[in-house]
């Protein structure tokens, strides 16, 4: 199955779906052995600090790490389309699946993900954490994390692994006979609910050797602090990569943004919500430029860069309208960064089940959408955002974003890139 994604730029609203999942089966070799029984221990312990409100800089930087190399190898696969993923679920449902590995399995997992100098309960406690300070952002964005593993009835698995799930990630653990059909609409109804409607399914159909399903969901739905006025898109020609030009509805606004500019692009922060703590981060490489010549640069340490560079500046910008399906399946960018470990016939997560097993498949829906019923919020927006001390005058920016280019969805708080993709034919 693959992954689909629908982003619309249309005005104020920005709702997000998004559904990540891991599928667990046995290894060929292993399918005809006979199961072991598992053996009863004492309910395990684990120490979790719920109270923390501090991020860990490790797993922020893990994230972002992990999210531009995986962003990268899925980009370079589809040269030339859109793209969009949210990096921050995949890395979710990966760690759920990590609890489980061991050996070389988890060496591999850990440096595709860049997890190395953490330990798991370094790891499973800075996701609890930062999985809470996402939690209720603004009044005006709903931002909802949701975990789930469905287990197939008769297989057992380590208590410890499902305990760290339930504990860590607050994920719902379910056995279900996969042999009934009815088994894939109880999980595809998992993800509709948990997505608000925006994504109704993420599996078609359940193998006989599939044996685990772990899925992450998140929906996102923000305000612009300030929404474009309908009466201001107009028809504008949008240029494609292959020279061809058409006719695209584009938003238009003017007022004081958080802006960056260098000989390579253009940049700019649209917050969302009256705390604008998480903004969409549009870049648009100079017309001397390419989208390709700026990926090329699109790294975690330049991104870390740029975001310190953003400074209030008076401009006019002009976005496109634009809505967006996309899927891709992630195990061939996944190996490409080292975890081909866990997909193989030598994977070890020994620490999930006495089942050898191994990672079949990871599969990730997105559903991105902006319309124009949002909330105004601009009476509130830009107070105590400005600086104090006298600045030089500039002349106002003019930003228009009339061939491809880049986005983020970053929670400004954290340093959590959600989302991010390339944009280079938008469609409504």
């Amino acid at each position: 199955m693959n992954q689909t994604i629908g982003v619309a730029l249309m005005g104020s609203l920005l709702l997000v779906g998004l559904v990540s999942l891991v599928k667990v089966m046995p290894l060929h070799t292993a399918i005809a052995l006979p199961l072991l029984p598992q053996t009863q221990s004492a309910q395990p312990k684990f120490r979790m600090v719920a109270q923390n409100t501090t991020v860990s800089p490790k797993l922020i930087n893990a994230n972002t790490r992990f999210g531009f190399k995986l962003f990268s190898a899925i980009a370079k696969q589809d040269d030339g389309k859109n793209v969009f993923i949210s990096p921050s679920s995949v890395a979710i449902a990966l760690a759920m699946a990590y609890n489980g590995a061991n050996g070389e399995t988890q060496q591999a997992m850990a440096r595709a993900m860049e997890l190395q100098g953490m330990s798991l309960q370094e790891l499973n406690e800075a996701n609890a954490t930062l999985k809470t300070m996402l939690a209720n952002p603004d009044p005006e964005i709903q931002l909802a994390i949701a975990n789930s593993l469905w287990t197939r009835q008769g297989i057992s698995f380590k208590s410890e692994f499902l305990q760290r799930n339930r504990q860590f990630y607050q994920a719902k653990v379910s056995e279900l006979d996969f042999g009934n059909p009815r088994s894939v609409a109880t999980i595809n109804t998992w993800v509709s609910q948990n997505t608000r409607g925006k994504i109704d399914a993420i599996i078609d159909s359940i193998d006989s050797s599939d044996v685990m399903f772990l899925v992450n969901a998140i929906y996102f739905k923000g305000n612009w602090s300030r929404k474009f006025d309908p009466q201001n898109t107009a028809l504008q020609p949008f240029y494609l990569p292959n020279k061809q030009t058409k006719q695209h509805p584009m938003m238009t606004q003017g007022g004081e943004y958080r802006y960056y500019e260098t000989s390579q692009f253009q940049a700019v922060s649209l917050p969302y919500g009256t705390k604008r703590r998480m903004s969409l981060y549009v870049f648009l490489p100079q017309s001397s430029s390419s989208l390709a010549n700026f990926q090329r640069n699109l790294t975690a340490e330049n991104w870390e860069q740029w975001m310190t560079q953003f400074r209030q500046r008076q401009g006019s910008i002009q976005v496109p309208r634009f809505k967006l399906e996309y899927d891709v399946q992630l195990k061939s960018a996944l190996s490409q960064l080292g975890m081909a470990e866990a997909f193989s016939s030598r994977a070890n997560f020994s620490g999930l089940s006495q089942v050898p097993t191994k990672i079949d498949e990871v599969k990730h829906k997105t559903f991105v959408e902006v319309n124009e019923t949002g909330t105004e919020a601009a009476a509130v927006t830009s107070i105590g955002i400005r600086t104090t001390s006298a600045r030089p005058i500039e002349e106002p920016f003019r930003m228009r974003v009339d061939r491809p280019f880049f986005c983020a969805i970053r929670d400004d708080q954290t340093g959590t890139v959600l989302f991010m993709g390339t944009i280079s034919n938008p469609k409504i």
